[in-house]
């Protein structure tokens, strides 16, 4: 047998192969306000041929092509935050639009690189659409702890009997390498054990967070150390409330050797 011969037969064999190419993109930023607050959520629109393993990391979609063509997004794959690279509490997995089989092989943990894994095999032939929802609690449950209010040891010099919340109405600004976005109305949870989330509404109904735990308390006012959900900005928060359970004021300022934040909101 010639070597143009063997040449032609592994041509001719490769093409009988399915698709092994990994593609990936980046999703979105959700624009909607229809989210719950503290709630995260990603919603993944895809198209797929025959079978394939999807991992949603970050903001990062990975799709390995197992069998058929490689699947693709369909234009409106869209999370209002990354999915975290941290423990999270109350993850769930909702399928939302399917054609053939659609199912959950793992949740994010430090084993798949804090990875939601998902499998999608489609045998009707042809693109067919699938749409699954990931959501998770954005309040940071803290080391070796599976739900945010599992841990009750509270901050030092006080501790909560019950989770609290407290609302403003406002205005504000916060302020990242030069770039401001203006803010809204804000939610402060607090937890038994001292965990507290801050909540933003920000421009084009998206939100700004902040999650950490109390470190003080002197009468109204709250000092909190808190981190946004990429952790790119980490300081100190002071937050001010009143005898209702209302917001009077929020300050913050807090980053790392690349990032600052400088943030400011008071009650109207």
């Amino acid at each position: 047998m010639t070597l143009r011969a063997i040449g032609l037969i592994a041509m001719a064999g490769a093409a009988c192969l399915p698709s092994l190419a990994d593609t990936s993109f980046r999703v979105r930023r959700m624009n909607r306000n229809d989210v719950p607050v503290g709630r995260g959520q990603c919603d993944i629109r895809l198209q797929v041929d025959q079978e394939v393993e999807v991992q949603v990391r970050g903001e990062t979609v990975f799709i390995k092509t197992l069998q058929g063509r490689d699947a693709y997004d369909d234009g409106n794959s869209e999370c209002n935050m990354p999915l975290p690279d941290r423990p999270v509490s109350d993850f769930n997995f909702e399928v939302k639009e399917k054609r053939g089989d659609i199912r959950l092989l793992a949740e994010p943990s430090r084993r798949n690189n804090w990875s939601a894994v998902v499998a999608i095999r489609d045998s009707s032939g042809g693109q067919g659409r699938y749409h699954f929802r990931l959501t998770w609690d954005m309040r940071d449950p803290g080391p070796g702890s599976g739900r945010f209010e599992d841990d009750r040891r509270g901050g030092p010099g006080f501790s909560w009997n019950n989770a609290l919340d407290f609302r403003g109405n406002g205005r504000g600004t916060a302020n990242l390498n030069g770039s401001e976005q203006r803010l809204g109305d804000v939610v402060v949870q607090i937890d038994r054990g001292g965990r507290v989330l801050v909540t933003f509404r920000a421009d084009r109904g998206r939100e700004l967070s902040f999650t950490g735990q109390l470190i003080s308390r002197d009468g109204s006012r709250l000092r909190a150390d808190v981190s946004s959900p990429d952790r790119r900005t980490r300081g100190p928060m002071v937050i001010s409330v009143g005898d209702r359970e209302n917001v009077n004021s929020i300050t913050f300022e807090g980053g790392d050797s690349r990032d600052r934040m400088r943030l400011t909101w008071d009650r109207r």
